[in-house]
């Protein structure tokens, strides 16, 4: 994909939290213009989950698909959008499944914050996830790439095989609900990233209550031989297991993007710290804002090795709530 624009600033996880989002794009130089943010040279890229968790999330989506539609920016979809849409999109009749995304507590409680504050304009939530069926799940420029959690080539390869158009047709999102499908293998690997299941069936208790029987992986990691050489979440693994040598079968369910390729850019992981590339082309960009961490931006001017004087970002706990 070719664009004439002199450079281009990817923001990470929003996740409702418009007034930061606001913040943010005045730092990068946006202004309102008719009522949209714009920059008469740069242009914005989100990564992907601007519903669930925060205080602001109609706001929000307002505010980035109002850019989208200016084109004032591009956006790639989220796994947060995704399980949006299949909270809502019904099976089919003989699926034997009311929904894709199955009505449990724990669904409801990550969605909790986007249906509450659509309850009432029903209308507009209608529009909203309708666009979402429109997001891209991936951009490819000439010199960079996005996506939300891992780009993995074979599995884009035959997406664009099967769907050139690259649409999320009605088949496609149904399919997409069938564990071990190509569509199912997709979403999870490009949406929610690499990961491992923990050894001799143990389980962990995250940070957010959750009992975990798989824990989130590097996919660049070169030669990793413990699991500590591979973890990436913000939930350390038990030290006996991050002490325990990865077997064959973890090496084959694991990938790497070599250095040589293009720059990446991906959000979905929950960083924190002062914001720095993670390797000389990858840079990730959620640092937890709407966990009054910092909400993330790189100003790419199509630099082969990223560089950390190119962050930007809005400190939440000391901008907004100090």
């Amino acid at each position: 994909m070719t664009e004439q624009w002199r450079g281009y600033d990817l923001i990470g996880d929003v996740h409702g939290c418009a007034l930061s989002l606001q913040m943010l794009l005045e730092k990068l130089g946006y202004s309102k213009q008719g009522g949209v943010y714009r920059h008469p040279e740069r242009k914005v890229i989100f990564l992907g989950d601007i519903v669930d968790r925060g205080p602001r999330i109609r706001e929000s989506l307002h505010i980035v698909r109002d850019m989208v539609d200016a084109g004032s920016a591009h956006i790639v979809m989220g796994n947060h959008e995704y399980n949006y849409l299949c909270y809502l999109t019904p099976g089919r009749p003989d699926s034997g499944m009311p929904y894709l995304r199955e009505h449990t507590a724990r669904h409801r409680r990550i969605l909790n914050e986007t249906l509450e504050q659509f309850a009432n304009y029903s209308q507009e939530q209608t529009e909203f996830l309708q666009w979402m069926r429109e997001m891209p799940l991936f951009m490819e420029f000439d010199s960079f790439r996005v996506v939300h959690a891992c780009w993995h080539q074979p599995l884009i390869d035959r997406f664009l095989e099967q769907y050139p158009d690259q649409v999320l047709t009605d088949d496609f999102m149904h399919r997409s609900a069938q564990q071990g499908s190509m569509e199912w293998t997709l979403m999870d690997r490009l949406l929610r990233g690499t990961h491992l299941r923990m050894p001799n069936d143990e389980v962990m208790i995250s940070k957010d209550g959750f009992k975990r029987s798989f824990f989130r992986t590097k996919f660049w990691a070169q030669s990793p031989y413990y699991y500590a050489d591979v973890v990436f979440q913000p939930d350390p693994l038990p030290t006996h297991v991050a002490r325990m040598v990865l077997n064959e079968q973890d090496h084959d369910d694991l990938m790497h993007y070599s250095l040589d390729e293009k720059p990446l850019f991906i959000g979905h992981y929950w960083r924190d710290g002062e914001p720095a590339p993670i390797t000389s082309n990858i840079a990730c960009l959620d640092y937890s804002a709407v966990k009054f961490g910092k909400l993330v931006a790189y100003r790419y001017d199509g630099e082969a090795e990223l560089c950390k004087d190119k962050f930007i970002w809005v400190d939440v706990r000391k901008e907004i709530f100090e």
